[in-house]
């Protein structure tokens, strides 16, 4: 762009000259929810996968177990999701393999952190939430940035409905603008943790063409993760 930012007006445009741009980055939608409870965690994400109109595959999961009590949910450009879930498996590999042991939630959060802030010059453009069990046997969900923020929280969504879904999670989870007493206020258990993830993907899907066709549920508990699928609408 020049000085005078002329080349936003068509009619400065010079005749004959060509511009081409190109972006190495490519949003193929997606969307994630995680719910914290005292010792369990839901995640979920939706299957599908897409560039702008097109539809690439309704049936692409975006959670990538990485141990049987830690799950990523990754959304955003998909061959930039690939690659930073390859490179982590490979580090959790290799440290099982030197410490006879598999690595922690809490430890592959810090990773994960460090593995992102490393490409903060050139980012990976994915929308990431790490849930598991922590080394306490406490549910827990890790919300990251493009250059590796992270924040510890008990629910967050993210992706492109993730502006929808956050506001239901902090009605029904947080407890947010309900007048209810502390003593009125409804446990947090799995099964209500499943229908309000559910709940959400619904509206979503209603409002956000980015996000649809079905939802994938990761239950983790100390005893391992359980898969549920939720069918969407498919248009």
């Amino acid at each position: 762009m020049s000085n005078l930012g002329f080349q936003q007006f068509p009619e400065y445009q010079v005749p004959g000259v060509q511009q081409a741009d190109f972006s190495p980055y490519e949003s193929n939608g997606g969307s994630i929810v995680a719910i914290a409870g005292d010792d369990f965690v839901v995640i979920a994400a939706d299957t599908r996968l897409s560039s702008g109109y097109n539809i690439h595959s309704r049936d692409q999961s975006k959670l990538f177990k990485l141990s049987d009590q830690t799950v990523l949910g990754s959304t955003g450009c998909w061959a930039d999701t690939l690659s930073l879930t390859g490179l982590l498996k490979v580090r959790m590999q290799g440290y099982e393999h030197t410490h006879l042991r598999t690595m922690a939630t809490d430890a592959v959060a810090q990773m994960l952190s460090i593995t992102m802030y490393n490409r903060r010059f050139f980012p990976y453009y994915v929308s990431n939430i790490l849930a598991g069990i922590d080394k306490d046997g406490k549910g827990v969900v890790y919300s990251y940035d493009p250059i590796g923020h992270c924040e510890r929280a008990f629910y967050r969504a993210g992706g492109t409905a993730g502006t929808l879904l956050q506001p239901v999670l902090d009605n029904q989870i947080g407890h947010k603008n309900i007048n209810l007493s502390s003593s009125e206020l409804p446990k947090l258990t799995i099964e209500r943790a499943v229908a309000i993830a559910s709940d959400t993907f619904i509206s979503a899907a209603e409002r956000d063409i980015y996000t649809g066709d079905s939802v994938l549920i990761n239950i983790i508990t100390k005893d391992g993760i359980e898969e549920k699928k939720l069918q969407l609408r498919l248009d």
